[in-house]
């Protein structure tokens, strides 16, 4: 196996073919394959629902990424949350970052709390609240990091320190840092997890989700959920995110670059009252970023002085950056979480965890700083109200 991660994002997982040379995977469209005798899959291979060659790729690709040993991929990232959290069963407590992806937290308390699984939200950046949070019959604690959309940072081997000394699986989603810029099975997780719809895949055209672990049986029970279940993902969902990883370390490289210089002109502009960015050396959570972190990411989240009305008036003035839900494609993004994507969690809940209404996250993309600065300062100049402008 190469060393360098941008070498393993171009092969691992994917020699050439054998029978032609071809050096790109081929998409196996087949549902169903030829077997040597009853019970005898050839190559080990029966049901595309169980396995398929282009998904099989993928998933060893992403575990050599991830420096996992076991990736498993699924219909979104969502789905494989779900997978996680089928582990469960009632009676089991769950402990999770306060700050978390909206569709997450309505999956715990929408699908899974009324089965009588019990969820304790906490600020996961305080290591004390975590401890005091984890119980007898806490089975997982799920963080993210950076959290998504405030970008609050999680120390990732503390917290999963407290947790395996409890007998407890830490989860980490990843999705925001990806692999390039984040391990945390290195770090002491026990599973990790993407929404590969984000910059995994980089070019908004595909939906999935994976898991990585090291643990066989960990795999095995997943795996069997995988098939049960049958949210698995598709073969040319597949093919797509293999075409996503290779770039995936030039496209971070640009994002991480593109969003430092416009999180530095969004702290020094006066109209901009609070702004979270890790790699701001204002920012809380800075010198943890710096120590788990090659790089900063590409997600950017500030509040304006005027507040929900300016927030509104910036999203609808922008040129270049779309109006738009969902994060990590080349191209720049920007939402409002309180109406879009967080709008799933009650607005006491979001206000709690310092999700203000008039928040705008930007996720910006890999078109020329020039442009992308550009398109920032009109729309800053839109934002505020008619008689003051």
């Amino acid at each position: 196996m190469p060393k360098q991660f941008e070498t393993r994002a171009i092969h691992a997982g994917q020699p050439s073919d054998p029978r032609n040379g071809a050096l790109m995977t081929p998409v196996y469209f087949n549902s169903t394959y030829e077997q040597d005798a009853p019970g005898s899959p050839r190559g080990g291979y029966e049901y595309s629902r169980t396995s398929n060659p282009t998904r099989t790729a993928l998933e060893e690709n992403l575990a050599a990424l991830e420096n996992g040993r076991f990736g498993l991929c699924f219909a979104s990232g969502l789905a494989a949350t779900m997978a996680i959290a089928s582990r469960l069963k009632p009676g089991d407590h769950v402990v999770a970052a306060n700050d978390l992806y909206g569709g997450t937290y309505r999956l715990f308390t929408k699908i899974f709390a009324p089965y009588g699984i019990d969820f304790t939200f906490v600020d996961a950046r305080d290591a004390r609240g975590v401890e005091a949070a984890l119980r007898d019959e806490t089975r997982y604690l799920f963080l993210e990091t950076p959290t998504n959309p405030l970008l609050s940072i999680v120390d990732i081997e503390l917290c999963a320190g407290l947790a395996k000394r409890r007998g407890i699986l830490t989860v980490v989603d990843n999705t925001f840092a990806t692999p390039y810029l984040q391990r945390p099975l290195e770090l002491g997780a026990d599973l990790v997890m993407h929404s590969m719809t984000k910059y995994l895949g980089g070019h908004s055209d595909a939906v999935g989700g994976v898991i990585v672990v090291n643990d066989e049986e960990l795999r095995s029970e997943l795996a069997f959920y995988q098939n049960a279940a049958g949210g698995q993902l598709g073969p040319m969902d597949s093919f797509l995110f293999l075409r996503g990883t290779k770039t995936l370390a030039v496209r971070m490289d640009r994002h991480c670059e593109n969003a430092m210089h416009i999180a530095q002109k969004l702290e020094s502009d006066p109209r901009v009252e609070r702004i979270h960015y890790p790699g701001l050396t204002s920012h809380a959570g800075h010198a943890t970023a710096k120590r788990q972190m090659s790089a900063f990411g590409g997600m950017i989240s500030f509040e304006l002085a005027g507040g929900v009305e300016a927030a509104e008036r910036f999203s609808c003035a922008t040129r270049i950056f779309a109006l738009a839900e969902s994060l990590g494609g080349v191209e720049s993004l920007l939402e409002v979480p309180a109406i879009m994507t967080h709008a799933s969690i009650p607005a006491e809940e979001r206000r709690k965890a310092g999700l203000a209404d008039g928040l705008v996250r930007l996720s910006v993309g890999i078109e020329h700083i020039d442009d992308l600065m550009e398109d920032i300062g009109q729309a800053l100049d839109a934002s505020a109200p008619a008689k003051v402008r």
